[in-house]
């Protein structure tokens, strides 16, 4: 079994939300066999922010959508979507 990158985009609820927090929340949020290999802020626009997940997780059935559940059970998350995703 191999291992799978995947890049989330996480949007908060409104410009408002700490983005820090934020993170904080989501390296929190994630199942134990998931590794986070990056936490990125990106404007979007008018103020708002969106949060860049990069993870690596086993090619294992089931675990990206808990990964996605799991990230958008978090305070604050407006929506969780799947930007990249490729075998390693």
């Amino acid at each position: 079994m191999g291992q799978v990158a995947v890049l989330f985009r996480v949007m908060p609820q409104g410009v408002e939300t700490d983005m820090k927090a934020l993170a904080e929340a989501v390296r929190a949020a994630v199942p134990k066999d998931v590794t986070i290999r990056g936490l990125q802020v990106k404007d979007v626009a008018f103020g708002l922010q969106s949060l860049l997940v990069s993870i690596v997780m086993a090619d294992a059935g089931g675990i990206l959508e808990s990964t996605e559940h799991a990230i958008a059970k978090v305070p604050h998350v407006e929506s969780v979507e799947v930007m990249e995703e490729g075998l390693l």
